[in-house]
C-alpha cells in the first residue's frame, strides 16, 4: 500500500526532532523502522536527503527541498478534509487582496463573480497597485505579483509567465514611423514607469545579447493601466504586459513593434501568500479556486504573444 504521505510525516518529524531516536519515541517507532522509512524514501527519489553523521542529522539541498514541499503537501491535505468535513457553505470572512493595477483589472476582477457563485459569504477587499505593500504590515492575505521576487518567507505559488511587449497606436505609427531597431528608440517618445529605477530603460535584445536601452518620453505613472491609456491615446511607445493589452491586440487598438528585441522580454507572475499550518479556510479557497483560472489565462496568453511575432 502506498502510504507517502505517512513517510512524509516521519521525515518532517526526524528533521524537526534532529534524530531518527527523537522521533522514534514521539511517534512510538524504533529507530531501526525510522532509519528504514527515511533510506526508502531516498531510494525511491534515487537522492540523499539526509547527510548522516555520530554528531548529528543535516539536510542536503534536496532534502531541504523535500521538507518545504513535503510541509505544504501536507498542510494542504489536513485543510482538504477540514474544509469537506465543514462543509464550504461554512466558509466566510473577508479575503484581503492586493494585486498590480492591471492583472488585477484584466485577470482577477473577471473571476469574482463566478467565485461569489461558489461562495456567497466570503468578501473580497481588493486593493489595486503597482507598487509592493508588506502582507504583515498591511493585513494581507493574498498579493499577486509581477516580476521578480524579493527574498522572503512569504509562500509563493507560480501563476505563469507574461511575455512583455512593445506596442504603440497605429495612429502614433502612422505620425511617427515604424522603428525598425533599437537605435530607432531615441527618436521616438517612450512612457514608461517611474517606481523601479530612476532612470526609465527597457531590456532588449541587441547583436545577440540583452541590454538595458535607456529611454525617454513625455510621460512616466506608477502604475500600467495609465500606460495603456496614453499609449491608446497616441502619445507613444509602451512596454506593457502582454494580458494587459491582449483585448487591445486583437481589436487592432495597439500593435506590436521590434518583437525580435523584445523577445526575451518576460515576467513571472506569482501569488503569495503567509502559508502556515492555520491558512484561514476563506483565503485556502481563494487561493483553490484563483490559481487554475488564472494558469489557464496567462497560458492562454503565450499562444496569443507568439501570434504576434
Amino acid at each position: 500500500m502506498d502510504n507517502r504521505a505517512g513517510e512524509m510525516q516521519v521525515f518532517l518529524r526526524v528533521v524537526e526532532t534532529g534524530g531518527f531516536s527523537a522521533a522514534a519515541r514521539q511517534m512510538r517507532m524504533t529507530p531501526s523502522t525510522v532509519s528504514k522509512l527515511i533510506g526508502r524514501i531516498e531510494a525511491r527519489l534515487g537522492v540523499r536527503l539526509l547527510e548522516r553523521s555520530t554528531r548529528r542529522l543535516s539536510l542536503t539541498g534536496e532534502g531541504q527541498a523535500y521538507y518545504e514541499r513535503a510541509q505544504v503537501l501536507l498542510t494542504e491535505l489536513d485543510l482538504i478534509e477540514r474544509d469537506l468535513s465543514q462543509g464550504v457553505a461554512r466558509i466566510s470572512g473577508t479575503v484581503r487582496v492586493t494585486s498590480s493595477v492591471g492583472f488585477g483589472m484584466v485577470a482577477i476582477e473577471p473571476l469574482l463573480p463566478t467565485f461569489w457563485a461558489e461562495y456567497p459569504d466570503i468578501t473580497v477587499d481588493l486593493s489595486l497597485s503597482d507598487e509592493i505593500v508588506d502582507l504583515y504590515l498591511d493585513r494581507t492575505d493574498v498579493a499577486f505579483r509581477v516580476g521578480a521576487l524579493a527574498s522572503s518567507n512569504l509562500m509563493a505559488v507560480k501563476l505563469g509567465t507574461s511575455p512583455r511587449l512593445i506596442v504603440a497606436s497605429p495612429e502614433y505609427l502612422a505620425h511617427h514611423g515604424v522603428p525598425q531597431g533599437i537605435d530607432d528608440l531615441a527618436r521616438h517618445a517612450c512612457l514608461s514607469v517611474n517606481f523601479r529605477r530612476s532612470t526609465p530603460v527597457w531590456p532588449l535584445r541587441d547583436s545577440g545579447r540583452i541590454v538595458d536601452r535607456g529611454v525617454t518620453g513625455p510621460f512616466q505613472a506608477n502604475n500600467g493601466e495609465s500606460l495603456r491609456r496614453m499609449a491608446l491615446a497616441g502619445m507613444g511607445l509602451a512596454r506593457m504586459g502582454e494580458f494587459h493589452i491582449r483585448e487591445d491586440l486583437r481589436a487592432g487598438r495597439l500593435v506590436t513593434v521590434l518583437s525580435g528585441a523584445a523577445a526575451d522580454d518576460s515576467e513571472d507572475v506569482h501569488a503569495l501568500h503567509l502559508g502556515g499550518a492555520h491558512m484561514p479556510h476563506r483565503v485556502r479557497a481563494f487561493l483553490d479556486f484563483m490559481t487554475p483560472r488564472l494558469r489557464a489565462f496567462l497560458g492562454r496568453q503565450a499562444t496569443v504573444a507568439r501570434g504576434l511575432s
